[in-house]
């Protein structure tokens, strides 16, 4: 989605992000979809990065919503986030230690000064129920 002045290109999940030598980014652990042996089950460590392409002063915010999408998982601080004419900024949000109690697709969604730009859905399930859980991708493309 985009705003006047500031358009989100995409957002990733994964389990570590490392800033290497020459400003080089390294993400760790790409998922798109959690399954564990058995749920509830706790993550000890994940990061939601945003690449954003636009201009100005802007406050960003990442939370994580139950299926219902009536409760709060899980948010990130607001991250201010500047960006000259036509810049690209890259914003990087860990999350320790984050509770998934039930199976069920969680949605991910991005904030940009207070507007939801993005909602990604992230499926959450356990062995028992993946055999259900039909649109769980093995496979990397």
């Amino acid at each position: 989605m985009q705003t006047q002045n500031l358009q989100l290109l995409y957002t990733l999940l994964c389990d570590d992000v490392r800033i290497e030598m020459g400003n080089k980014i390294s993400l760790m652990g790409v998922f798109q979809n959690i399954l564990v042996e058995k749920l509830p089950v706790s993550l000890i460590k994940f990061a939601v990065i945003n690449h954003w392409q636009g201009e100005g002063n802007h406050q960003t915010e990442v939370r994580i919503m139950s299926p219902d999408r009536r409760n709060l998982v899980v948010t990130s601080q607001n991250t201010p986030i500047e960006l000259a004419a036509g810049g690209y900024t890259d914003n990087v949000s860990f999350f320790v230690n984050v509770v998934f109690s039930n199976a069920g697709t969680y949605w991910v969604q991005t904030l940009a000064d207070e507007v939801v730009m993005d909602e990604l859905p992230l499926i959450v399930t356990d062995t028992a129920n993946a055999q259900q859980a039909e649109v769980i991708s093995e496979t990397v493309n």
